[in-house]
């Protein structure tokens, strides 16, 4: 049995997108899911995603790691997703649908798709570092110096497989203040690598530097990630509570094929 698959990729967080509607595709094939991931004996990917019908919602996301085990939200495929549905013809310029963490709406215009993530209640203060949940779990860390100097794995690995985080795991988050923008690079749990960009990661990193350096309730944060660049939109409704936030950056088609479900 062949598969159409599509590749897609958001600020260099690429995925493989199926659209499951029809096909039927179960849930828990983990090894082969590992293998249509892996760069060199796959297809390669920072994750897989099917798109599939809910009732009350235009789809329905379900994400997967790269290990092919099936993960939490996902920023980044988010957007892809929605670019995906929009490709086929489910949707035209803006998407309601729902993923493992709840309901999402999403818009396109001019090449940006924004994608609304659910609310944040509470952010953890760990002597200096921050933990909070974006739809995934996240660890922010701020760095003087420039991030590239920066043997992130190793860095990553102390907090990833600590006593705190080794069980469930949590994403690494490694931030340094350029005045306009914030520079971010993100170590996944499932990947357990660096990718290029993490849109749970940059929303998580927005929300952290609203706290430690108060502005306007309603907010907008660049961010630039080795993938390209992408914006959150906030508003600070009060100490720790955030509404409104919108992931904001490009999702774009890259190519098509087919693989063997075998």
């Amino acid at each position: 049995m062949n598969i159409r698959f599509y590749k897609y990729q958001g600020t260099g967080n690429d995925f493989i997108l199926i659209d499951n509607r029809r096909l039927g595709l179960p849930h828990h094939t983990q090894e082969l899911f590992e293998k249509w991931c892996a760069r060199r004996f796959g297809i390669g990917a920072d994750g897989l995603i099917f798109l599939e019908e809910e009732e009350g919602y235009d789809f329905r996301m379900v994400y997967f790691n790269s290990d092919g085990g099936l993960s939490s939200m996902c920023g980044n495929g988010g957007r892809c997703i929605v670019k995906f549905a929009q490709d086929l013809g489910i949707i035209g310029n803006e998407a309601h649908f729902i993923a493992v963490d709840g309901p999402h709406n999403a818009k396109i215009k001019d090449g940006i798709v924004a994608l609304k993530m659910q609310d944040v209640e509470g952010v953890e203060s760990m002597d200096g570092d921050f933990y909070l949940q974006t739809g995934s779990p996240h660890f922010v860390r701020f760095k003087k110096q420039e991030l590239e100097s920066i043997d992130l794995l190793k860095e990553a690995h102390e907090v990833r497989y600590n006593e705190r985080f080794k069980a469930e795991g949590t994403n690494i988050n490694l931030v340094k203040d350029n005045g306009d923008h914030l520079d971010v690079r993100t170590y996944e749990r499932g990947v357990e690598d660096e990718t290029y960009s993490c849109g749970t990661g940059v929303t998580a990193v927005a929300i952290v530097n609203h706290i430690c350096s108060p502005s306007a309730q309603s907010y907008v944060q660049k961010i630039e990630t080795k993938g390209g660049s992408l914006e959150v939109r906030l508003y600070k409704e009060s100490d720790s509570i955030y509404r409104e936030v919108w992931l904001c950056g490009p999702a774009e088609y890259v190519y098509q094929g087919e693989l063997s479900r075998i």
